[in-house]
């Protein structure tokens, strides 16, 4: 069972750019999840999914780490008791910065429910780091 999700960009943009696109409430809500969140360490965050067949999901945690470019908090999705945690960490690269991704602690769910989960959120990274590069070139076309 793997326990780690990583995951790696380069975006064209300066790091400020994507610093806030990933750690004010108002960028994420706009490009992830309706958030209640704010880079400070020791803010309990809340994320609310969209309402869909399944109810809403909320997505709960605690910043741990808040430094120039590292950002780190716990992941709890509600109905379940496990928490994990996600870090992202920001480089300046030649003409932009790589993003890296990682989601850890996911062997804390038990048996299927540890795959299921590191599936789920694999595919849902995935899925957020597209919308997070649609959202950084929208805000370059849209200056």
């Amino acid at each position: 069972m793997n326990d780690v999700i990583k995951k790696e960009k380069v975006f064209t943009h300066a790091i400020d750019r994507v610093w806030n696109a990933i750690s004010k409430a108002d960028e994420i809500s706009a490009w992830f999840i309706q958030a209640d969140f704010k880079a400070e360490v020791g803010y309990q965050y809340t994320f609310t999914a969209e309402p869909n067949e399944k109810g809403c999901t909320i997505i709960t945690g605690t910043v741990k780490e808040s430094n120039p470019y590292k950002l780190v908090y716990t992941w709890k999705v509600a109905e379940m008791k496990e928490e994990t945690t996600v870090t992202w960490l920001l480089e300046p690269t030649q003409g932009g910065t790589k993003l890296y991704l990682e989601h850890s602690g996911i062997s804390k769910y038990e048996g299927e429910t540890a795959v299921k989960m590191f599936e789920s959120f694999n595919g849902g990274w995935d899925n957020c780091i597209t919308g997070l590069t649609d959202y950084l070139k929208k805000l370059v076309n849209a200056g």
